[in-house]
């Protein structure tokens, strides 16, 4: 079982950046794949961006368009959501996610094994 952490959101001026952090238990992290979530009230859960379990391979939704970038650090057990050029409709929940497969980087909610609680995004207009 993995315990997912997320923290750094907040409320942002559109433009703006914010680095979100998830923190991941256990001693396996480099096994995971991970990935990035969000929801706003009445919709889906929305795919944003994953890494492969070493880094080697990222993927992202089409809405990203080039201002996140997804990173982790296996030493110390975290994947990072790094957003600039933050718009008003970016303003969700994000959610941390562990699929414990560290090969892929699917794009499928359904697929990940493990989510962490979330943190709120707002960016104002």
């Amino acid at each position: 079982q993995v315990l997912l952490v997320e923290s750094g959101g907040g409320l942002v001026q559109a433009g703006g950046s914010l680095r979100l952090s998830c923190a991941a238990s256990g001693r396996t992290f480099s096994s995971y794949t991970m990935g990035w979530f969000r929801q706003t009230p009445g919709k889906e859960r929305e795919f944003v961006a994953a890494i492969s379990g070493g880094g080697g391979r990222t993927s992202y939704a089409d809405f990203v368009q080039g201002r996140f970038t997804i990173s982790r650090d296996n030493a110390k057990n975290t994947v990072y959501l790094q957003m600039t050029s933050l718009k008003p409709e970016d303003t969700a929940i994000y959610y941390c996610a562990a699929d414990r497969r560290s090969f892929r980087t699917t794009t499928e909610p359904n697929e990940y094994d493990y989510w962490g609680q979330g943190t709120q995004v707002t960016v104002s207009s």
